[in-house]
């Protein structure tokens, strides 16, 4: 029943790229973190962004929110998303990092008391739309969800992790806790290198034409 709540009650708020423009204008888009491979987006960390470059790209919204483990100074998640972005083409200072974005809803209670964020839209796979919808959405955040359509290898093994995952965040998105790590508001509208890793970024990485390695 907890897990149906979860699928349900976003639903509707799950969208194809062509109707994003639709919904009007957003503070950002995010993307989740999905894990790195040797220091690289995974596969499917990869489908994420490919998929919110592409939105980028077509005028749907100027700044992206990357949101991930940046919990160790060797693993930091969100650098190597905003890396991948650049390499893309996306100037650098589009790009926003939340470091302590630790789980799903981390990182809607961080997008909302950190960042400011009242309305965007959410990139990442269909099984974990719902659940990242269903945060959002008890955050106070008006959140639309564009997937990642990629198949890939293993997915009943995610669709059952998800089940409890979802009646999870049913029960912590009712008392609404801080996340983790919060801090001060970090305004979306002072550009997204504020928000680096100074140790992680080089000065030559914002030197490319357009922004973009």
């Amino acid at each position: 029943m907890l897990n149906l709540i979860v699928v349900l009650y976003p639903m509707g708020d799950i969208i194809k790229p062509e109707e994003a423009k639709e919904k009007g204008e957003y503070d950002c888009i995010m993307v989740l973190g999905c894990g790195l491979w040797d220091n690289q987006p995974s596969p499917m960390l990869q489908g994420r962004l490919d998929t919110a470059i592409a939105l980028y790209k077509d005028g749907v919204c100027d700044k992206l929110l990357m949101t991930g483990d940046h919990s160790r100074p060797d693993y930091n998640e969100v650098g190597a998303m905003k890396m991948y972005a650049m390499q893309q083409g996306v100037p650098a200072d589009d790009i926003y990092l939340d470091h302590a974005g630790y789980s799903t809803y981390e990182s809607m209670k961080r997008a909302e008391r950190i960042y400011g964020v009242k309305k965007m839209i959410v990139v990442t796979q269909k099984y974990h739309m719902y659940r990242a919808l269903y945060d959002a959405k008890l955050a106070e955040i008006e959140a639309y969800g564009v997937c990642d359509e990629t198949k890939y290898n293993g997915q009943l093994a995610r669709d059952a992790r998800e089940v409890l995952a979802r009646c999870k965040d049913f029960f912590v998105s009712m008392f609404q806790p801080n996340a983790k790590e919060m801090g001060d508001p970090i305004p979306m509208d002072e550009g997204g290198n504020s928000t680096d890793d100074l140790y992680y970024f080089n000065e030559s990485d914002y030197t490319q034409e357009e922004g973009g390695k």
